[in-house]
């Protein structure tokens, strides 16, 4: 019977489960898919605080990024550069491969294609069900780790709750033309509540996708005909597309359970990244994981101090984001216009650049440091009055 069974062999999954072998403990890693990496519903950007603290190798690395274009829905840009690398573009089949092999060499044993359908604990320990090609079968652990992503039912079963506010995503792999940086696009029409993106990554090849609440795919073909005709698209390829969480899961622990990563809702509203924020969180439970195993504790009480981990680490920027995620939804695409106008005519983008606030995966000091630039908001609210008095 291993220690630790762990649903989901993606990044945040495999680190866990190389981390816990790492302390001498059994670990199994339960993946329903055939390959893993497969499918992949990421653009691959990454900061760099990130690629450096969990040491992604160059290999996986497709390409560098110091800037990025943003387009507002009249098609105006802002660029902003900086001298240092901000993020990087991965390969995020060969990144999952990295982290998979790193805890196969620690001792994790893998079972692809392998689901976890159910799951009954007791006192002593999880019965997990599993199914793969030979049918279904009990497997016993002490604890059960779900790092399987976003849609889970377990986590529903298990009494966790579920994820509340949530998006949805589709991504192309193109070929591109004369696109060496990310450009973000952001408009109602193109992207409603959020933005879309061209993401470059080597070679004459690219990433093009956007969130949107509703027909992600139908607005995501809308795009690339843009694009298209705009030049920097020549060829289309496969589309991937999935559900991105805005807010965490209710409950993220119970009895000898921990859920982590996309599962748990532990993504940037803001952009919808959930690698790091993920990895934050799995070495978060694996402290919390270890001294549970070595105490002989795994029950909800003491695998509770998990959450209050997780929280103390990215609630702040995990409230702020999402009100800004709230907040930009309500705007329309002339408001939009002003943010940009504002952004650019006040030297505002060129300061947020350059503040202290400014890192590639914490966003919530960068937002609360531009709301307080951007007053007094009457700028971009003032004609919502006059235009409300005109219907009078």
């Amino acid at each position: 019977m291993p220690d630790v069974v762990v649903a989901g062999a993606g990044p945040v999954g495999s680190h866990i489960a190389c981390k816990l072998a790492k302390l001498g403990y059994s670990v199994s890693v339960m993946e329903e898919h055939q390959q893993i990496g497969e499918p992949v519903q990421c653009s691959g950007i990454i900061g760099r605080e990130c690629v450096e603290r969990y040491q992604i190798p160059k290999g996986v690395i497709l390409t560098e990024s110091q800037s990025a274009k943003f387009f507002s829905p009249s098609g105006k840009f802002i660029r902003l550069a900086t001298e240092e690398v901000q993020a990087y573009i991965v390969d995020r089949r060969a990144m999952d491969v990295v982290f998979a092999d790193r805890a196969r060499s620690a001792g994790a044993e893998y079972c692809l294609a392998t689901k976890v359908d159910d799951v009954r604990i007791d006192n002593d320990g999880v019965r997990v069900k599993a199914r793969n090609g030979a049918g279904s079968k009990f497997h016993e652990t002490k604890v059960l780790v779900i790092a399987s992503g976003f849609g889970s039912n377990l986590t529903y079963k298990l009494g966790l709750g579920r994820i509340s506010d949530y998006i949805a995503g589709a991504q192309m792999e193109v070929e591109t033309n004369s696109v060496d940086e990310v450009e973000i696009y952001f408009s109602q029409n193109t992207a409603p509540g959020f933005f879309g993106w061209l993401v470059p990554t080597g070679a004459g090849r690219g990433l093009a996708g956007l969130f949107s609440r509703s027909a992600p795919r139908r607005h995501l073909y809308r795009l690339i005909k843009k694009l298209i005709s705009e030049g920097k698209i020549t060829a289309e390829g496969k589309v991937t597309s999935g559900g991105i969480p805005l807010k965490t899961l209710p409950r993220t622990y119970a009895n000898r359970v921990l859920v982590v990563g996309d599962a748990a809702g532990q993504v940037k509203p803001t952009t919808g990244g959930g690698v790091y924020y993920g990895f934050l969180c799995a070495d978060i439970a694996v402290e919390v994981l270890a001294k549970a195993l070595s105490n002989s504790d795994c029950s909800q009480d003491a695998l509770s101090q998990y959450e209050k981990g997780w929280k103390k680490r990215l609630g702040r920027d995990l409230k702020i984001g999402y009100f800004a995620r709230r907040f930009y939804e309500k705007l329309s695409d002339r408001q939009i216009e002003t943010m940009f106008r504002l952004l650019e005519s006040k030297g505002i983008a060129e300061a947020l650049l350059n503040s202290d606030q400014m890192r590639f995966d914490w966003h919530g000091g960068l937002l609360l440091k531009g709301l307080k630039y951007m007053g007094p908001w009457r700028y971009l609210f003032g004609w919502m009055k006059d235009k409300s008095q005109a219907r009078v």
